[in-house]
């Protein structure tokens, strides 16, 4: 009777295996960081639009797992690195999680912000400023999604059309800006209110730039060098510094 050696698997293929599961896992996290801020971001808007207070609860229930989440990334970033020491392809990809999951974050928390503005946010009168802010909504949540198409792919084409379409949100931005002046300047009763909805198109336009980061950050991916050159800016009259 013949004898045949039991079937091993070599430490190198295991070592390979483990390394493509880690690669895999990391992109998964910043999928789901990715439809966190897409839902944050959504429901930023029907928080401002609809007036429904249950949508402050739910962004800051998904900013407690966005955070968790980062901090996840940052962890296995540090392992691969320090374990796997990846190069060409498998270093851009992994560095671009570690950028892409702060970027994700940190729009977690503009929407956050807005969250926390809900007492105020939800009893406001009908402003007819509801249409802008959603049609900047729905500008920043086209560009997360295909920002995040673009980083996933990677896409270096779709990046591309991302950052161009900056530019128009920070249009909206200013014309909504300037119209909440006027309505101030008219009428002071609406100060608060109007002061409120600045914030959170501010916070929309911040977006819309961590949208284009994340563009930014796919075509490195892609490409392996970085977007040369300004990215196209709209009116930046009311521009601030972020915080």
């Amino acid at each position: 009777m013949n004898w045949t050696p039991p079937m091993t698997v070599s430490k190198d293929a295991h070592i390979v295996t483990s390394y493509d599961e880690a690669l895999r896992d990391l992109d998964a996290r910043i999928d789901r960081m990715g439809a966190l801020a897409i839902a944050q971001t959504r429901d930023t808007i029907a928080l401002v639009v609809q007036r429904d207070p249950t949508m402050a609860t739910r962004i800051l229930e998904h900013e407690n797992e966005m955070n968790e989440l980062e901090y996840r990334v940052n962890e296995q970033v540090v392992r691969v690195l320090a374990l796997r020491q990846p190069v060409a392809d498998d270093l851009r990809a992994v560095v671009t999680c570690l950028k892409v999951a702060g970027m994700l974050e940190r729009i977690g928390d503009y929407t956050a912000n807005a969250a926390r503005r809900a007492p105020v946010l939800t009893q406001l009168a009908n402003f007819p400023v509801r249409g802008p802010v959603s049609r900047m909504g729905d500008l920043v949540i086209g560009m997360l999604d295909d920002a995040l198409r673009a980083f996933r792919e990677p896409d270096d084409a779709l990046a591309s059309l991302v950052r161009e379409r900056d530019e128009e949100v920070d249009a909206l931005h200013a014309s909504l800006f300037r119209e909440l002046l006027t309505y101030m300047m008219e009428d002071p009763r609406t100060i608060t209110a109007c002061t409120h909805l600045m914030f959170v198109s501010k916070n929309l336009e911040r977006i819309g730039d961590q949208a284009t980061n994340i563009a930014e950050a796919a075509h490195y991916r892609a490409t392996g060098t970085m977007i040369s050159g300004d990215r196209p800016k709209g009116d930046d009259t009311f521009r601030t510094d972020p915080v």
